[in-house]
């Protein structure tokens, strides 16, 4: 996995030793931001819900700061949003009051990302100018910012395609690749920090038990985004039943589309009846996994893996209760920025069972 933290070769602080002022300096402004991601993601999963995400039609990455200040350009803005589908097939006649109520949300996801750019970079320029960032770490910050300046752009690119002539919704591919790097770079964040602020172990873990964890964590993430799925085709919002999907194990018309591999990511049925196929393995998995930690692990790996697979039980819970009461905002939203914290329990689990390489006294 690109975020596990043997990939590449970090120095951390010798399992002797405490986190230096400096590391520790560069892990809080790192968990910061990472916590500024988890809000990003939470944002996210608000203003689809909402069908917010289409009522901004420019992308103005660096002059974008400052919403409609006069009623002209609130019109303007207006006309601009009332040219696409959405509008016309969804929100027509709702006017520019209702225009307002959804453009405030977009505006406050945008803001918010814009915002975690300069908290990235202005952290990265004043850490360095102080010293405190060590220069083998310098090349993994510079990608975190090169991976942040991407990110934007994909969310732009997720945007526009709900522009287009058959849309009501942006695509649901480019919706999980926008998600999926939102993912992949919070946990490189967390891990970075992690390595920073904690030493390594004194002993490895079992390695059946890391490569346990591993295998769990891959489940997880390949649920996360299939979830990205059912959210991008709006498929939670159909077989509101559970475990059976309207009276059957498998429902009916799952491979109806052809090509027959379209049904894995556009043929509603399928979409949903993956994700919860995963969710099911990743929790009976996980579940084995604590198992497992509690009769083989020490202490400090034990907690780790039990509490990621805690978040596990926890993100299936909530999935179902969302699912069974038909997808409202609050359980949408708090459903998707549950996926991150489940993020944050397998690297953390794989930070606690060690595996890190060590620094040469």
């Amino acid at each position: 996995m690109p975020f596990d933290t043997t990939a590449t070769p970090l120095a951390s602080p010798r399992a002797t030793e405490a986190a230096s002022p400096g590391d520790r300096a560069v892990a809080v402004w790192l968990l910061t931001v990472a916590a500024m991601v988890l809000v990003m993601v939470a944002l996210g999963g608000a203003t689809r819900l909402t069908g917010s995400g289409l009522s901004i039609m420019e992308w103005r990455p660096f002059t974008g700061w400052l919403p409609p200040l006069s009623e002209a350009e609130w019109q303007r803005l207006f006309d601009l949003y009332r040219t696409i589908p959405q509008y016309r097939l969804v929100n027509q006649g709702f006017g520019l009051e209702g225009f307002r109520q959804i453009f405030w949300l977009e505006y406050l996801h945008r803001v918010w990302g814009q915002l975690i750019g300069v908290a990235f970079a202005g952290g990265l320029l004043w850490l360095w100018v102080q010293g405190r960032i060590r220069r083998s770490l310098l090349p993994r910050l510079l990608l975190l910012f090169a991976l942040g300046g991407l990110q934007g752009f994909l969310g732009w690119f997720m945007v526009a395609s709900g522009f287009f002539e058959h849309r009501t919704a942006v695509s649901p591919y480019r919706l999980v690749i926008h998600l999926g790097m939102a993912f992949l770079i919070f946990a490189l964040l967390l891990a970075t920090a992690l390595r920073l602020l904690r030493p390594p172990p004194a002993a490895a873990a079992d390695p059946w038990l890391r490569r346990g964890t591993v295998a769990v964590g891959a489940l997880a993430i390949l649920t996360m985004l299939a979830g990205g799925f059912v959210a991008g085709t709006r498929a939670g919002f159909t077989y509101n039943t559970f475990p059976l999907m309207d009276g059957q194990v498998i429902p009916a018309g799952y491979g109806d589309l052809s090509p027959w591999f379209v049904n894995l990511t556009e043929n509603l049925a399928a979409v949903q009846f993956n994700h919860r196929l995963l969710a099911t393995l990743t929790l009976l998995a996980a579940i084995a996994l604590a198992w497992h930690a509690i009769r083989r692990s020490g202490p400090e790996g034990r907690r780790a893996v039990v509490v990621f697979a805690t978040l596990v039980a926890a993100q299936y819970c909530l999935g179902v209760v969302t699912l069974l009461w038909v997808v409202p905002v609050g359980l949408g939203t708090l459903h998707q920025t549950m996926a991150v914290l489940v993020l944050a329990g397998f690297v953390n689990a794989l930070d606690r069972l060690g595996g890190r390489r060590r620094e040469v006294a």
